[in-house]
Order: C-alpha cells, then structure tokens, then sequence
C-alpha cells in the first residue's frame, strides 16, 4: 500500500495519468499475428519526426503488446486485445505477451519483443511502468506507451481515457434502477484513478436521485476474483440492489445476477455474461485508441506525453442501455453524454462536498486536471474511506 501513496504523490506531482490495470503473476503466452514477417527496430527512414525518433512507415511497424492477466472474454485485458486486433485488421504486425507481473519480468516481456523485432510497445498494467522506464531508456530507437501511467520520456507516452465521464453516465443508469437507493461499488486501490471512478459514479447517481448512497468495498489487488466476489457479496447482504465495480472481471457484477440483481460493467460489455442483470457499462475503446497512434507514428506526430482522453475523443464510451434499465435512462443518458461531449456538462462541476459535509468544489467552479489526477476524498453519497 506504501506503493501506492508514494506514486499518489508522484502523479500529482507531475500531471501523470493513474488508471486500472492487473497484476496476475501466472506464466506468460505469447501470441504473434500472421500479417508479415517480422520488423526490425529503427529501420525507418531518416525523416524529421516530432518526437526525433526514425520515421517507419506502415509494413516497418511491429507492435508488441504486453498484459498483465489473461485477455478471456470480458474485462480490461480483453478490452485491450480488441485494439491489438483493429491493428492488425489495418494491416500491421503484432504481439503481445499475457500475465506478465509489475516485476522485472516486465523489463524482461519489454525485451523479448524488442529481440523478436517489435518497434512500437505498449504496456497496460499500471505496475509495468517505471520496469518499461527502464527499457526505454536502453533503446531509445523503439517507441514505448504505458496505459495509466505517469513517466514519460521522449520515446515514452503514457495514455488513458477519461473514464470518470462514461462512469457518471453508468451511475445515472444505477440511481433510476435502484428500489433501496442503496449501490454496491467493489473496486481495487485507493489510488486517484480509482477514487475518481467511485465519485463521477456517485455524481452520476446523485443527478438523478439525491438521496441514493455507494457503497464501496475495496478488493487491495487489481485481480482477485474471489475477492471481488466476495466484496460484492457482503455489499449485497447489506442491501445494495445494484452493484458497480472498477476492476479487471465481472465477477462482482455475476454475483448480483446471481441474487437476481443488477449490476453496471466496467471496461467491456457484459450483456452476455450477465444477461438478466446488465444495465450498461462504461467503456474503453482501445481500437479508436491504438489505431489513432500508431497513425501518429506513421505521420511522424507522435510524441512522448501524457494523453488523457475522452468522450468526444472517441476513446471512452457508454455501452448500450439495455432493458433491464428503467424507464426513461436511455433518455437521460444520452442527454447527459450529449452534454458531455459539447462541454456544457463537466463532471466535477461545484458545488461538490465531500463525504464529510466539506466543500471540495465551490459553486460553480470546477477541478483541474492537476486537481482531479491528485483526487484523495470521497464525494458526498459515497459511504466509505480512502485511508
């Protein structure tokens, strides 16, 4: 947990971007498509580039990826893996290697793939960042990307999307089902990233029904699925009718459907995990996303930065509003994501208290991306604590 605080401090120190990620420490796969044969590193042309790096142009480029759990059918990692795929349905060359843990088996994953040609990597584990720092700096020929991350380097970027938006829009679709006004929340670490899911989730439950409280139960691992069952057991048995989670399955979410609740996603879709019991969920869209860089590299734009993007970017989206939702959510959802999108609505717009009857947010006012990256408190409605 000491870990965590200090990269806490880190993050909002230098405006980094903190998100989910898994850290399973099963033996890796390794998987490589059949679209070409393999790239070497820095084969490119000597053209002008932002970041200085060579210029490679499409059949040049082989991306290696690296997961920290399995990819499965739903979740984060499987999440991932559809953008690898929109890649490779563009016609470049990937791989990727799967439960890799944030240990020095990441520097070692990160190196395989550079000997095995790749000259593009992106890493998806929060954990894997500063092991990729490290690689990076001992090719500075190969373009590096850490998903959630905070250090960059000019052959180094961080990337996220802002998923707080598409979670108040979630949290709009669990405050018109809910009959207890009681909603279950299991998530991981009390980390920025995580804590700011809970609050524009609550925000989101709180437009629409004031009087609506979240739960939040918290796991201490990115992938435990007994654990995250288990937190979204003892939720249920205290009375919550919807539960939400913010890790790498849907286990929390199959233990609702289990009782014959309700329940929002995280990261994929969950209708045919859980048919009966699925609202919606926010989403990722890594296609949007991988697709979008790798073009930048292609362009010669790409640059070694943080890129936190969102809505109207593309990258974060709402699943479907199924028919197990209310009446009259869709409605609501997409009048507040339309809102979104034009800027007219933003999250974290005061006045917000925190869950202590403290003002976090004067009226009218709104936090900074500094603000909101640092984000250590919970929003009124939110019934637990970050210490």
């Amino acid at each position: 947990m000491k870990k965590f605080l200090v990269l806490t401090l880190i993050v909002a120190m230098l405006f980094g971007v903190v998100a989910c990620s898994n850290t399973p420490s099963n033996e890796s796969a390794t998987n490589e498509s059949t679209t070409g044969e393999s790239a070497g590193t820095g084969t490119g042309e000597e053209t002008a580039t932002a970041s200085g790096l060579k210029k490679l142009n499409k059949e040049e480029i082989k991306v290696g990826f690296i997961y920290g759990s399995s990819i499965g059918d739903e979740g984060y990692t499987y999440a991932h893996n559809l953008g690898r795929l929109a890649l490779e349905e563009m016609g470049i060359k990937t791989m990727y290697l799967e439960n890799i843990p944030e240990t020095a088996d990441c520097e070692k994953a990160a190196r395989d793939l550079i000997a095995q040609g790749c000259n593009v990597i992106y890493a998806t584990s929060f954990g894997h960042g500063e092991w990729i720092a490290n690689v990076a700096q001992e090719h500075p020929d190969v373009y590096f990307n850490h998903a959630t991350g905070y250090i960059t380097l000019n052959n180094m970027a961080t990337y996220m999307g802002r998923m707080y938006e598409a979670e108040y829009l979630a949290g709009i679709a669990a405050g018109m089902k809910t009959k207890t006004n009681k909603i279950g929340f299991v998530t991981t670490f009390p980390i920025p990233e995580v804590i700011r899911q809970v609050n524009s989730y609550t925000l989101g439950v709180r437009s629409v029904n004031p009087t609506a409280t979240v739960e939040v139960k918290w796991t201490s691992s990115w992938f435990d699925p007994v654990a995250e069952k288990s937190a979204a057991t003892e939720l249920i048995n205290t009375g919550c009718d919807v539960i939400a989670a913010y890790c790498d399955t849907m286990n929390p979410q199959m233990a609702a459907a289990e009782r014959g609740l309700f329940a929002t996603g995280c990261s994929s879709p969950g209708k045919k995990v859980i048919p009966n019991a699925y609202l919606t969920a926010p989403l990722f869209d890594w296609a949007a996303f991988y697709t979008a860089d790798i073009q930048r590299i292609i362009d010669g734009t790409w640059t070694g930065e943080s890129r936190w993007l969102g809505m109207k970017d593309g990258v974060v989206a709402i699943d479907e509003i199924t028919e197990n939702c209310a009446e009259g959510t869709k409605e609501a959802v997409e009048k507040a994501k339309a809102a979104i999108i034009d800027g007219s609505l933003f999250v974290f717009t005061g006045e917000i208290k925190d869950n202590n009857g403290n003002v976090r947010v004067a009226e009218g006012q709104k936090l900074t991306d500094e603000e909101m990256l640092a984000m250590d408190w919970f929003v009124e409605g939110v019934i637990g604590s970050v210490n």
